[in-house]
């Protein structure tokens, strides 16, 4: 991921989804008003099924110019900045679970977003058949915020209670 100057410079994570899930999301736009790039973080716990070829479970991201999702568009490669070793799939795909996945994430997966457009979607994508649900999360944390400090710039972790 691309180095960033200021802490103060990000937003606070907003959580896109986070359940059991056996079909596909309605994504919600995801407005990077304000903000030149966001990361997309994902979690997928084990499979709830044997993923496969057919029954596989995807996570695209996509973008677009108003809020409407029927108008956004797949990213593509030089809009986003994937982890070491990984490219975007096609159709705007930043994680794919075709073989099985006995265990859950031991970390979330970052993926950056550096395109032009304002709107985010993150679709969780399920093909085939899932009749037990798979946990998956995913959360959005707008950056390099055009204006800055962001958010609360006060902040005392020695008063946080936990």
């Amino acid at each position: 991921m691309a180095e960033y100057s200021s802490v103060y410079g990000f937003s606070a994570p907003v959580i896109v989804w986070e359940h059991e899930m056996a079909a596909d999301n309605t994504p919600t736009a995801q407005d990077l008003l304000g903000f030149e790039g966001a990361t997309i973080l994902s979690y997928v716990g084990a499979g709830g099924i044997t993923f496969d070829a057919s029954n596989k479970l995807e996570i695209k991201l996509l973008h677009g110019d108003d809020a409407t999702y029927g108008n956004a568009t797949a990213v593509a490669a030089e809009d986003v900045i994937m982890p070491s070793g990984e490219t975007l799939g096609s159709g705007g795909i930043i994680r794919s679970f075709t073989a099985a996945k006995a265990a859950a994430d031991t970390a979330m997966h970052a993926v950056g977003y550096v395109g032009k457009k304002r709107y985010l979607y993150v679709l969780c994508d399920f093909s085939g058949t899932h009749g037990t649900g798979t946990d998956v999360t995913a959360s959005l944390l707008k950056d390099r915020a055009v204006s800055q400090p962001v958010g609360q710039t006060n902040y005392d972790p020695s008063t946080t209670p936990y």
